[in-house]
């Protein structure tokens, strides 16, 4: 129940329903990347054939972001698939 006192993003983070402010930065970080792509991508379609060389460097920071973020966490699963079988424990149990 929502006190007449409280704010209303007190109440939703009180049950569960709001984010931290770690889970919005982390939240806002791994959308980076894809908005950066996506900028880029629109600014090659919007300028003209001899500038659209200026948002290759953007694209490609953006495609550089996106697969560093993919090969870490692909090697941080395989770290800790490989930590868990040496612990014993196997798919079923857990």
């Amino acid at each position: 129940m929502i006190k007449a006192t409280e704010r209303p993003f007190d109440a939703a983070k009180a049950q569960g329903l709001g984010m931290s402010p770690a889970s919005r930065r982390r939240a806002l970080l791994a959308l980076s990347s894809p908005l950066l792509i996506l900028l880029a991508l629109v600014a090659l379609l919007h300028r003209p054939a001899s500038e659209r060389v200026q948002a290759l460097p953007a694209l490609g920071i953006g495609i550089g972001l996106l697969g560093t973020s993919w090969v870490r966490r692909r090697r941080r699963r395989r770290e800790l698939l490989r930590a868990l079988r040496d612990d014993g424990h196997t798919a079923e149990s857990g």
